[in-house]
């Protein structure tokens, strides 16, 4: 028997990754925007849904046929601290305050610990669809924080 029990060494990789560092590319025109467009401390979204729609057989009340039917999803949603001359958030300014929207593919990047990704989700087809800044609050000392949320026609990941 022997005395020592020796494991194996694991890499980062071999574990599950951590949420906290990603990155998010809006790609439009084949140009990613400026290094402040991409940093953001917060996402939420990352959904689909398969609604069954329902079949109730003629003679059969033991159970009803379910079958998939389209799949929907939930919108993307970013929050960071504001930045001021973002062109992203001009991107957002021109849909809300002149209806005009310029959809483009979102690549969401998990990364890990050495900056190298790990996961990749492509958002197709997204356009801006809220926006909100945190209260304003003379009592706080709080940073202001905006919320850009998205809707798009479908996500896939992306293999490595």
């Amino acid at each position: 028997m022997p005395d020592k029990i020796t494991f194996p060494k694991l890499s980062f990789t071999d574990y599950p990754p951590v949420v906290f560092h990603f990155q998010v590319h809006f790609l439009t025109g084949g140009v990613v925007p400026n290094e402040v467009d991409i940093r953001f401390q917060k996402l939420s979204g990352l959904s689909a849904d398969i609604s069954p729609e329902t079949y109730e057989e003629g003679g059969q009340n033991l159970y009803t046929h379910r079958f998939p039917n389209r799949i929907s999803y939930g919108n993307l949603v970013l929050e960071r601290g504001m930045v001021i001359g973002s062109i992203l958030g001009l991107e957002f300014n021109t849909a809300m305050s002149m209806f005009r929207f310029y959809p483009s593919n979102v690549m969401v990047m998990l990364l890990n610990a050495d900056s190298e990704p790990v996961a990749n989700w492509m958002f197709f087809k997204a356009y801006p669809v809220k926006w909100a800044i945190s209260d304003l609050d003379a009592n706080s000392n709080q940073i202001a924080i905006e919320s850009m949320e998205l809707a798009y026609t479908r996500f896939q990941r992306l293999t490595l």
